[in-house]
This record gives C-alpha cells, sequence and structure tokens, in this order.
C-alpha cells in the first residue's frame, strides 16, 4: 500500500494520463509552486508558475509547442514530506516527431498536497525535438 503522499502524486499523474485537468490539480496544494528549468523560457515553458490558476495557465500553454505528451512514472522514493518519481514522457512535436525523454520530478508535500513540483528533464534534447 503506498503512502497518502504517493497516492496524492499518482492521483495527478493518472489526471494527466485521462487528460483531466481538475484530476491533475487534484493533488496540488492551492498554492502549489509548478517549476520548469529556467531553459524552456524561449518557449514560455521555462520557470515557476504559482497557484491552481498558474498550473492552468501552463497547461493550456503546452499545445501551442508541442503535439503531445504522455507521462509514464516508474519509481517513486519518498523521504519525509518529499517524493521523487523516475519516469519517461512521450513527447510529440507539433510536426509529429515523437521521442521518450526521462524525467524526475520532485515533490514536495503539505497537508497531503504537492506544495511544489520541480520538472529535471533534459533541456537540450527537449528544444532539439520542439525544433524538429
Amino acid at each position: 500500500m503506498a503512502s497518502p503522499n504517493i497516492e496524492a502524486i499518482r492521483a495527478s499523474y493518472a489526471g494527466f494520463r485521462e487528460r483531466d485537468i481538475e484530476g491533475i490539480l487534484s493533488g496540488l496544494h492551492p498554492d502549489v509552486e509548478w517549476v520548469h528549468p529556467k531553459g524552456m523560457d524561449r518557449y514560455g515553458l521555462g520557470g515557476t508558475k504559482r497557484g491552481h490558476a498558474g498550473v492552468k495557465e501552463f497547461l493550456a500553454h503546452v499545445p501551442t509547442v508541442l503535439g503531445g505528451m504522455r507521462l509514464t512514472p516508474r519509481e517513486f522514493i519518498e523521504q519525509g514530506d518529499r517524493v521523487v518519481v523516475f519516469g519517461t514522457r512521450e513527447v510529440t512535436s507539433l510536426r509529429g516527431t515523437t521521442v521518450t525523454l526521462d524525467f524526475v520530478h520532485s515533490w514536495t508535500m503539505r497537508d497531503g498536497k504537492a506544495a511544489r513540483m520541480e520538472d529535471i528533464f533534459d533541456t537540450v534534447a527537449f528544444h532539439e525535438l520542439i525544433e524538429s
């Protein structure tokens, strides 16, 4: 049986899988910080988004840059209020090129919800895909 923290995060991943924004937000604290590498600023995908409204705005922008994405979390490691998830994402460019890229998500929990999510990935490979 997974911990309540891991279950909250799994609910967010299920939301991604089902393309259900409310499902994604179900595991996120209302004051969540949603952090992506600054190296993605060129495409409007970098930096920190705040709160559910910031996450919704970010998610609404993604389809203007990418043709699609599917996340596959593979391993969950929990220590205190932190859960680290290792996985892959299948990403499709607007022109139809698809690649599989590794990710690490670091989730910091508060009150049973994710208060911070940091997305760590190879930005160079991501740039190459977007430009393909």
